[in-house]
């Protein structure tokens, strides 16, 4: 899915215990979360049920009890939710876009083709907001990682061995005032700030193509690394929906663009391969560092 105010942001629901062996599903898309999602779920007390989109769903879903469905076939996805008695959902996971063309489409496609039709106007938020509506409409209920996995989401302060000095403090305020401002307008959740410039903003390519230009700059002087990358979400984002996310692979493109650290909004970014990620950050010298206000 598509890849969230620095902070518990305001409109995020209470995490409430569940019902041991409470049924959740889990719609996934592409990379290690889905499973990490499940699992965690898993250990909460729920019982996670994993609709794998099929051409995106890593094979990890597959240690769980699960199902494929087509992104087109529509009917056979609430088809499988009702007959698991999946009543809550949560969407996860990266998604590939389709080829049209080839495309698997069930009589449930068209069945509620008028709606899905709508799903692609306007920005990234407008979209999931359709989707999770639709799934509402069909007596779903929709939650958010945060609300069945929260060992997944950063901390506040660091955590990792290393920790940000006063002059990246100073760029992750900043980071974050940009990164605020940049996603009122729905533009990208993530700011590249080194010595009070902004280097870097993300926009549709995404935060590894925007480390990949921080990395070819090759004009900054700096002797030792400088610099942050800020992940948050957008202000009134729906945490349910779009959360964004770090791994072990946003480190080393960090790295190699010559940054100090990662600082990232405490309580709404997911981590991936958790483990790794801070391996990766000690053994390469990066800060990671939650952010538990903007100021």
């Amino acid at each position: 899915m598509m890849p969230l105010a620095t902070g518990a942001p305001q409109d995020q629901k209470r995490v409430e215990e569940p019902r041991q062996g409470s049924r959740i599903g889990i719609i996934a898309g592409g990379g290690s979360l889905p499973a990490a999602v499940a699992g965690a779920a898993r250990d909460s007390g729920y019982s996670p049920f994993i609709i794998g989109l099929a051409g995106n769903a890593s094979s990890e879903i597959q240690l769980f009890p699960h199902a494929y469905a087509g992104i087109g076939q529509i009917g056979l996805t609430l088809r499988t939710l009702r007959r698991e008695r999946c009543q809550r959902i949560v969407l996860v996971g990266s998604l590939r876009r389709p080829n049209l063309f080839r495309l698997r489409l069930d009589s449930g496609f068209f069945r509620h083709l008028p709606e899905l039709l709508r799903f692609f106007r306007g920005g990234d938020d407008a979209v999931l907001r359709r989707v999770a509506r639709f799934f509402e409409a069909q007596g779903f209920e929709v939650a958010g990682v945060h609300e069945v996995a929260a060992r997944l989401l950063a901390p506040s302060g660091a955590f990792s061995a290393a920790s940000p000095d006063a002059a990246a403090l100073e760029d992750i305020k900043l980071a974050f005032r940009v990164a605020h401002a940049l996603g009122s307008l729905d533009i990208g959740q993530g700011v590249v700030v080194a010595r009070q410039y902004v280097l870097a903003v993300e926009a549709a390519e995404g935060t590894d193509a925007m480390l990949r230009r921080c990395r070819d700059l090759n004009n900054w002087g700096f002797k030792s690394r400088k610099g942050v990358l800020v992940k948050a979400p957008k202000p009134g984002q729906d945490l349910r929906l779009d959360m964004p996310v770090i791994g072990p692979r946003t480190v080393e493109l960090a790295s190699e663009a010559g940054l100090a650290g990662i600082a990232v909004a405490a309580g709404a970014v997911l981590l991936a391969e958790q483990q790794e990620l801070v391996e990766k950050a000690d053994k390469l010298g990066l800060f990671l560092y939650g952010a538990s206000s903007a100021g």
